[in-house]
């Protein structure tokens, strides 16, 4: 069993420190190596000059972007984590990466997670039609997208998508990467953050091809995304996986609503049994707080390191936590 001993906050990512590359105010702070050294950092709706000072918007006169990227390198995660570019625009501020669709009804494009297999990059999103109460949105579809440059350009492959049912309940909408040697991992939700985590898979190089996924359900791996079943008991929100090579487990942080706190899980796989969520960071000591995307390069002792949102401050925050295990 592992267990969480200690959290605490490293430093800021964003706010004061990105004004540079035009990020006044932004979220989530998505972390994956782009398989050539370098550490890609994806955030959701950002703001600039004119940002209100509180919370996400209102997107007239602050400069709005659905999502950006950044870039950074360095290893000593005990000083922070610092983002060294951005990909540009014009200005040279950070460039808005995945773009609008003009044909549907879509408020913003967010992404979920990113991987690099095989020598491109993959950054699954959402296409999200209407933001609801809190904890509750409305998407038309998931995503993928890919990058053969190592992040510095995107496309949005038609083909790669998992359009969201009329009841609002398809099961991989927001997802989280993990991979092995045969296969990449989806670990989906239905849109919002109060459902459990469903579990599906494809070969390394069929990323984007939906058809070429099949899905955990009851012991077996099946083509009907609607026949999956839960590997991860909800509230399942932001979910962020990776294989710690310390514990010999696999490792989740997710946001769970009815507790107002990120939390850790583990399993020995990831069809589970995954544990119970233990707390990392709490509510009454960071209010509102979501996200919680674990670094990749800090996987092999017992500090795991995460990034962190606030709804109120509306920036993202590193964060380390101790952990020990049971096991002699």
């Amino acid at each position: 069993m592992v267990h969480v001993l200690a959290t605490e906050e490293v430093g800021p990512v964003t706010g004061a420190v990105t004004r540079r590359f035009g990020i006044h105010a932004t979220d989530l702070g998505i972390l994956w190596d782009n398989g050539q050294g370098r550490l890609l950092v994806a955030f959701g709706d950002t703001y600039g000059v004119g940002w209100g000072g509180h919370g996400a918007g209102p997107p007239e006169g602050s400069d709005w972007r659905c999502n950006v990227l950044a870039f950074a390198g360095n290893r000593d995660l005990a000083t922070g984590l610092r983002l060294d570019s951005v990909v540009p625009r014009r200005d040279g501020m950070a460039a808005q990466i995945l773009e609008r669709d003009r044909d549907v009804d879509e408020n913003t494009v967010i992404p979920n997670s990113g991987i690099a297999v095989g020598g491109y990059n993959y950054l699954h999103y959402m296409s999200v039609r209407k933001w609801g109460p809190a904890g509750r949105w409305d998407t038309n579809y998931a995503g993928i997208a890919v990058s053969v440059d190592g992040g510095d350009t995107w496309t949005k492959p038609p083909g790669a998508r998992w359009p969201n049912s009329p009841k609002g309940d398809h099961p991989f909408q927001i997802c989280a990467f993990a991979a092995d040697q045969n296969h990449v991992y989806l670990m989906g939700t239905t849109n919002g953050r109060f459902g459990p985590a469903y579990l599906g898979r494809c070969g390394r190089y069929d990323v984007l091809s939906p058809s070429s996924y099949r899905y955990f359900a009851d012991g077996e791996w099946v083509p009907d995304p609607f026949r999956a079943t839960p590997v991860m008991s909800g509230p399942v929100g932001e979910l962020s996986v990776e294989y710690n090579t310390h514990f010999g487990q696999w490792i989740a942080l997710h946001l769970d609503e009815e507790r107002a706190a990120i939390v850790l899980r583990w399993a020995p796989r990831l069809t589970g049994p995954w544990a119970e969520g233990q707390v990392v960071v709490d509510a009454k000591d960071y209010p509102a707080p979501y996200g919680g995307y674990l670094h990749p390069w800090a996987n092999d002792g017992e500090d795991i390191y995460f990034t962190l949102s606030q709804w109120g401050p509306y920036n993202v925050k590193l964060m380390r936590t101790r952990l020990k295990s049971d096991a002699p």
